[in-house]
């Protein structure tokens, strides 16, 4: 069968399809609808349609390379019997790493120490250290606590000895460690606040205004999750006046960047480019663990992540459709 890459992914997942007897094709620049057309399983890194299922007609399976899957029409696929699957937890220690190191950066000043360096001298780029500081003994706030929040919950209060808050839907699931706080208490009290929860219906635009006006003036705020679960008017508000001490964005309401966009004029904000995720191991974990999922779905078994296990049954029918073999009971 046809297995379709919106973007590439690491040689090792490759092997995985094509040891499986799979085609893979790559879409190239503008080609995604055409290649959509005649695959039976596509490898998502980027947004697809929400009418995926009618560009899409022998499609069984649509698996994302990592973990968020707002990239995919879930409710589309369902009705039409489309497997979706992810692979929770390939890039946690990237993401948590990344996030440990984004701290450190505001943390000690390294990078503004650097270009003083360059530019201004040795004398005024020691001058930089005055307002730097350590992470033993801060606060970190995790809004989200899956396996990324975990990981970086373990670092920063093992590793660093910093007190950690946890924000989660089942506050009994927070690990040893990370003590429950309420939105309002862990903006409050956080010197850093790192979203780490997945972009839903009840996360989008959850830091307004009246969330970011309870941080500290020295807090920083940290979004590795999605950027529509930041409300970014009201974070250019309190940035441009600011009322908070700054903001490390990997994620963006819309991406790329533009080339105008009023954040790359702030002198607050650490700006990289939807990239906490992808260490090299990263890329090889989500690359493979996507694959074998795929390969799993085309043989007609469960996948290990099933994300929509209510089009488990619609499958069978849609696999019969199309001529392929009878699909495994679940």
């Amino acid at each position: 069968m046809l297995v379709a890459l919106t973007d590439p992914i690491d040689p090792a997942g490759e092997a995985v399809l094509r040891g499986a007897g799979h085609e893979v094709e790559l879409a190239a620049p503008g080609g995604l609808d055409a290649l959509l057309a005649r695959a039976e399983a596509v490898v998502v890194r980027r947004q697809l349609p929400d009418d995926l299922c009618a560009r899409a007609p022998r499609l069984l399976a649509a698996v994302r390379q990592g973990v968020g899957v707002d990239m995919i029409p879930i409710p589309d696929c369902t009705a039409h019997g489309v497997l979706v699957a992810n692979v929770p937890g390939a890039n946690a220690d990237s993401v948590a790493e990344f996030a440990i190191a984004q701290m450190l950066a505001i943390a000690r000043r390294a990078e503004a120490m650097h270009n003083a360096l360059l530019a201004d001298g040795w004398d005024r780029a020691r001058a930089r250290t005055a307002a730097a500081f350590e992470l033993r003994g801060r606060t970190l706030g995790l809004v989200g606590v899956g396996a990324v929040g975990r990981r970086l919950a373990e670092i920063a209060g093992t590793g660093f000895r910093m007190r950690v808050l946890g924000h989660r839907r089942d506050r009994d699931a927070l690990p040893p460690g990370v003590d429950y706080a309420s939105l309002e208490t862990l903006f409050a009290e956080s010197d850093f606040i790192v979203l780490a929860c997945p972009l839903t219906e009840a996360t989008r635009g959850l830091v307004s205004s009246a969330l970011l006006g309870r941080m500290k003036p020295g807090a920083w705020l940290l979004n590795l999750a999605r950027g529509a679960v930041v409300q970014e008017d009201a974070l250019l508000e309190a940035l441009r006046g600011g009322r908070i001490g700054g903001a490390a964005l990997d994620v963006y309401a819309a991406q790329p960047l533009a080339p105008d966009h009023p954040l790359r004029a702030l002198s607050n904000v650490l700006l990289t480019p939807h990239a906490a995720g992808l260490s090299r191991e990263a890329v090889l974990r989500m690359s493979t663990g996507a694959a074998e999922e795929v390969v799993r779905i085309l043989r007609g078994e469960q996948p290990r992540n099933l994300v929509n296990p209510e089009a488990w049954e619609a499958s069978r029918a849609r696999r019969q459709s199309l001529g392929h073999p009878e699909i495994a009971t679940a």
